[in-house]
């Protein structure tokens, strides 16, 4: 009865001390997400010197040595003996954490701070000027900071396993490379059948007058309608829409209008939606402590890529949406509701990896899970990346970017230092469709619920099978027990083909 006792002491206060730091790092997510939004052009070169601030005061916290004393104290303890028990994936996740942090040099773990920082605001205004050359140089140093990282943390075989880690632990690149092969295959064969359809969904419908005002109110409606909570979260204009977790009560999304094209931000706000309630459905009561966490960027993706796709772009979805949506838009008097529905799944390539279709989407992601890959492993370097890239977008897509900003510089994550995290929004669909058939097993017919705008039974199961769960089990371990197998492409390669033979009568 001591040892227990005493353990449960030792527990308090690692749990104390690590939710403070959590609302160090709360504190430092509120910088960003003004940095992205609303900051004053010249404030950026202070505000990457307060994340690097931050950063010193984080990484001091982090590498704590009580840490891994309080953690020597509870491992082995009767406390943590049930390995499913919230005190037990705390502990766990807490010691892959700090054994993580203590190999980063605290001088490094600053410096990376500064650069992405300061790289990410470069790149906003870089980009928009087609300036590749005036961007390499930051692009360049972000690279060998993450390279100097990755050799910290260590590896078994992979430089990029070492940054995986950080996105979805327990993932392995050789695993991703056999899921791109057979996923890329299944991927081309189904878009050479749809290009050689003679169906061609109307999609200038799409690129009419779409005023910014009507956009902003239906963002606020439609993301209300499926679930989000805009009493705990707010919508806001950003160059590249994200959403952003403060803490309980304040997870916050942003998205793009634009006023000649629907899909910008009407997906683009589903998408974020669904990363802000899976925010939102984590069990606040274990806010600070991995059990409040969610448990990797893959399964953050698919709840994002569920809602924006396999509900948004339903037909049941547009049964019951079209209706209130229509009236809205001038530009739809005269669309009817199969027209639209197509429209907004019409299939083809396309340069812009946040516009693309759900067919060729997964290509764009292999393409820069490739050249990520490659330069991880010495195979390329910086000075040769836009060329690799128009290569693989020839090869992959039949098309070649006309300029940078469509190209090379269109994302937003390398300039920030987020080498690994591409990866996940391939997972996440991968994972979405095996939640999703999960879910129609338990549920009975989706879209039929959909189209009497019955949108709280998925999220309710979802919660329940995801959300609750927080960090309690590895990614690919959570996916297997809530849709009773392991990850694998099999739901999506069937899904994507059933959907788009239906459209496009292949």
């Amino acid at each position: 009865m001591r040892e227990i006792v005493e353990a449960e002491r030792v527990y308090e206060a690692l749990k104390a001390f690590q939710v403070d730091t959590a609302y160090y790092h709360s504190l430092g997510a509120l910088a960003g997400w003004d940095q992205r939004t609303y900051i004053p052009h010249k404030g950026h070169a202070h505000r990457a010197r307060q994340f690097a601030a931050l950063a010193r005061l984080l990484h001091a916290r982090r590498t704590d040595p009580r840490i891994g004393e309080w953690l020597d104290a509870l491992e082995g303890s009767d406390l943590v003996a049930d390995p499913e028990s919230p005190e037990a994936a705390n502990v766990r996740e807490w010691r892959r954490e700090y054994e993580r942090a203590v190999r980063v040099p605290h001088d490094l773990a600053v410096a990376l701070a500064q650069a992405q920082s300061e790289g990410e605001s470069a790149w906003e205004s870089l980009r928009e000027a087609d300036d590749w050359i005036g961007f390499k140089p930051y692009l360049k140093r972000v690279l060998d900071l993450q390279r100097r990282y990755a050799e910290a943390v260590g590896y078994e075989t992979e430089p990029y396993d070492a940054l995986l880690e950080d996105y979805e632990p327990g993932e392995r690149a050789t695993r991703l490379q056999t899921m791109f092969a057979e996923l890329g295959r299944a991927t081309r064969e189904l878009l050479d059948r749809i290009l050689s359809s003679p169906i061609q969904p109307p999609v200038e419908v799409l690129h009419r007058d779409y005023p910014l005002e009507a956009q902003r109110q239906v963002a606020h409606e439609v993301t209300g309608l499926l679930g989000y909570d805009l009493e705990g979260g707010r919508i806001d204009p950003t160059a590249h829409p994200f959403e952003l977790s403060v803490g309980p009560g304040d997870v916050r999304i942003t998205t793009r209008y634009q006023p000649r094209y629907f899909n910008a931000s009407f997906f683009g706000s589903v998408h974020e939606a669904g990363h802000a309630m899976y925010e939102q459905g984590l069990p606040a009561e274990h806010w600070g402590t991995p059990m409040g966490q969610a448990v990797s960027m893959g399964v953050h993706e698919s709840q994002s890529r569920m809602w924006e796709n396999l509900v948004g772009r339903s037909r049941g979805f547009w049964l019951f949406y079209f209706p209130k949506l229509q009236p809205r838009f001038a530009a739809l008097a005269d669309v009817n509701l199969e027209d639209f529905h197509r429209a907004v799944n019409a299939v083809g390539p396309s340069l812009i990896r946040v516009e693309a279709d759900e067919v060729t989407y997964n290509l764009h992601i292999q393409i820069r899970f490739e050249l990520e890959l490659a330069l991880f492993r010495g195979e390329l370097e910086v000075d040769d990346l836009p060329e690799a890239w128009n290569a693989k977008y020839r090869a992959y897509l039949g098309i070649t970017p006309p300029n940078y900003k469509d190209g090379v510089m269109q994302d937003v994550h390398w300039s920030s230092g987020m080498f690994g995290y591409f990866p996940s929004y391939t997972l996440g669909n991968v994972y979405a469709a095996q939640l999703f058939d999960a879910a129609g097993r338990d549920l009975g017919d989706l879209e039929e619920a959909f189209a009497r705008g019955a949108f709280a039974p998925l999220l309710e199961w979802l919660r329940e099978r995801v959300h609750r769960n927080g960090r309690r089990f590895l990614p690919r371990r959570l996916i297997e027990r809530a849709t009773g197998a392991k990850p694998n492409v099999k739901s999506l390669t069937r899904y994507l083909a059933a959907r788009f033979g239906k459209l496009y009568n292949i």
